[in-house]
């Protein structure tokens, strides 16, 4: 049954300009004054992490908004001390808004004596009492089965559609969507359908991890503008050799749409100095100053897709509904004409 509360919502410190976006937008969608619960999360000089919760939240229907983004395992840690505070604190339920799921990329024994650390994150997670999590484009849909509770994977890809669909509507007819390997086909078919486009896949071989030795276009790019589509970019290394590798074979232009925007090391530096034109990322992770100074590097908001989902989720509605343009257009419509 839906609570008769609000919805309240807490943050942590990993991506707090986006969970006051989502508060916002919520207070739109209500039409009363959703804000973050105040609280503090903050650090003793050795480095442990204390919580304190300033309200009341007995009875209450808690969100927590936490990317586990770099550092990675400090903003774990804020997430599950914040877990404990809130389930002592006998909140009726609690879910983690997790809009970038850390170690995700561990979701599989690849070597013999390796960990399948999303799986110890998924036990750690429903330990500290979380009874539902959602997130955003998941790296490997199979951890959601590594949970025994509710977990609802947002897709990025109506959002790009819709934002492809107003950057290059006078040229549709000319893009290539592109996977920048094949385990990505799945991600980009499903842009390519929203966008009536053709596909392409960059095979890519790697020496070892981080190192790419050779890669192969696999599809005709000749003219074509080229939309590299995945999930996370880390150091842009492979994603730029990609961009090259399309140019070389006859693409006219080279854009990326990228979910989680990691961006470490050398990475702003390499998208700059790269033939893409633009590389478009989501606000999941909180961009870097760099980041956003960039010429070529453009964000788009997930705020409101978190909010309508916060609010299904509350009102105990359908999530997979935001995944239609019919219900996606009319919240992203301050953003982008509609269609």
């Amino acid at each position: 049954m839906p609570s008769r509360n609000e919805p309240k919502l807490i943050a942590g410190n990993a991506n707090l300009p986006l969970a006051r976006a989502i508060a916002r937008r919520m207070s739109i969608h209500r039409g009363v004054s959703v804000g973050l619960v105040d609280a503090r999360v903050e650090r003793f000089n050795d480095g442990e992490i204390f919580v304190e919760v300033f309200e009341n939240v007995r009875g209450e229907d808690m969100f927590i908004i936490q990317p586990t983004s770099n550092p990675a395992n400090d903003n774990l840690m804020e997430l599950l001390v914040m877990t404990d505070a809130l389930r002592r604190s006998s909140a009726r339920r609690i879910t983690a808004v997790i809009p970038y799921f850390g170690y995700a990329r561990q979701d599989r024994r690849a070597r013999a004596r390796t960990p399948i650390t999303a799986k110890l994150v998924a036990n750690m997670l429903t330990g500290a009492g979380i009874e539902r999590v959602l997130t955003l484009d998941l790296h490997a849909t199979q951890i959601q089965g590594f949970f025994d509770i509710p977990v609802d994977n947002l897709y990025a890809s109506p959002v790009f559609a819709l934002d492809i669909k107003t950057n290059f509507k006078d040229r549709m007819d000319e893009l290539m969507v592109v996977s920048p390997d094949v385990g990505g086909v799945a991600r980009a078919r499903e842009l390519a359908k929203r966008t009536g486009s053709p596909l392409a896949i960059v095979d890519k071989r790697r020496e070892k991890p981080g190192e790419v030795a050779e890669m192969t276009v696999i599809g005709n790019v000749e003219g074509r503008t080229c939309l590299i589509v995945d999930d996370i970019c880390d150091t842009a290394g492979t994603l730029c050799k990609a961009a090259q590798v399309l140019m070389e074979s006859g693409a006219s232009e080279v854009h990326a749409y990228i979910t989680h925007g990691v961006m470490s090391g050398p990475a702003v530096e390499r998208v700059a100095g790269s033939v893409m034109k633009s590389l478009v990322l989501t606000d999941s992770i909180q961009p870097t100053p760099a980041v956003q100074n960039a010429a070529n590097i453009r964000i788009v908001p997930t705020a409101p897709l978190f909010a309508q989902a916060i609010l299904n989720i509350w009102n105990g509605t359908s999530v997979s509904s935001l995944f239609s343009d019919e219900t996606l257009v009319p919240i992203y419509e301050s953003f982008y004409s509609p269609l």
